[in-house]
């Protein structure tokens, strides 16, 4: 693999920087990357872990000459940041982000954003429920979208140059315009982790079930909420600040068909739940069928016998 951009500077390295670097350095994507984060801790893990050849806990000093900007912070962060790289970015240099609300982040990003760098909003559709620079690995965006949302009068060249990075990392990119973005992960991300979060806080608050007996037959089902719901609080938190509209009406469609689930289940209304249960098997296959996933049981979980 051929060196796409000379200078890339990680802003942020939970999950996503993390493995981003994994991967440019594995890829031999570029000549240097450098390593920005607020927390001394966090930058001093980077370090340990050998993610960048330089680090600081200033965006603005690690975007200096780089000619890729990659920010990937919590989306309610994205303005500060956007602000303090302001002054600091070279004429013709990328910017672009890992957020999961794009109208949102446009609106913080690009009225700081100076005319003279290209601002190209984007969201890979990869991660686990870990954070943090120990989270990282290789290959996490193999066969994973990527979707870019580009601004009005988005340069083409520097369109083409960050596909082709994006590509280079074994993502397939897809472009659509902010306002559909932020209604499809609505639904396909979204509301699954707030519906995770709220049946896992139930089991919780609840006093006729203890918590060992929860813990205990969690493999009937209730084990697969929580990998959703382990995922990290302050990033959720700002996806539902800042997606709010589209959440809430993805909120509002879902509690009109649990009703409707609710009513055929209290009047025994067998044929109605059959047809529902047979008509949403077919999205599991579908999503096997365009390679997000893999058809075996359990979900691909190794057990103990699959050693022998």
């Amino acid at each position: 693999m051929s060196v796409l951009f000379d200078r890339i500077a990680l802003i942020g390295i939970g999950l996503i920087g993390s493995s981003l670097a994994h991967d440019i350095r594995r890829l031999g994507l570029t000549k240097e990357i450098v390593v920005a984060t607020r927390s001394a801790d966090t930058l001093k893990r980077a370090e340990e872990l050998g993610l960048g050849d330089r680090y600081t806990t200033s965006s603005a000093e690690a975007v200096r000459d780089a000619d890729l900007i990659i920010v990937s912070v919590p989306v309610g962060a994205s303005e500060s940041v956007a602000k303090e790289i302001a002054g600091s970015l070279k004429p013709g240099a990328i910017v672009t982000d890992v957020g999961s609300t794009k109208a949102s982040v446009i609106a913080q990003m690009q009225p700081h954003t100076p005319d003279n760098v290209h601002f190209i909003p984007g969201h890979p559709l990869a991660g686990t429920e870990k954070s943090g620079p120990d989270a990282g690995f290789p290959g996490l965006f193999e066969g994973r979208w990527c979707i870019f949302t580009p601004v009005a009068n988005t340069d083409e060249t520097a369109l083409k140059r960050l596909r082709g990075f994006w590509e280079a990392l074994g993502s397939k990119v897809d472009e659509m315009d902010a306002e559909h973005h932020d209604k499809v992960l609505a639904i396909v991300s979204h509301l699954p982790h707030i519906i995770a979060y709220n049946i896992v806080g139930t089991a919780d608050d609840l006093e006729t079930v203890t918590e060992s007996e929860v813990i205990k037959y969690s493999a009937s089902g209730f084990r697969d909420f929580t990998r959703l719901a382990a995922s990290d609080p302050t990033m959720w938190r700002d996806v539902c600040l800042h997606n709010r509209d589209a959440i809430l009406e993805m909120l509002a469609r879902f509690s009109e068909d649990l009703a409707y689930l609710q009513r055929a289940i209290r009047w025994g209304e067998g044929d109605k739940i059959f047809e529902l249960f047979t008509r949403t098997r077919a999205i599991r296959r579908s999503i096997i069928q365009a390679g997000q996933d893999v058809d075996a049981p359990d979900f691909g979980r190794p057990h103990p016998l699959d050693k022998k």
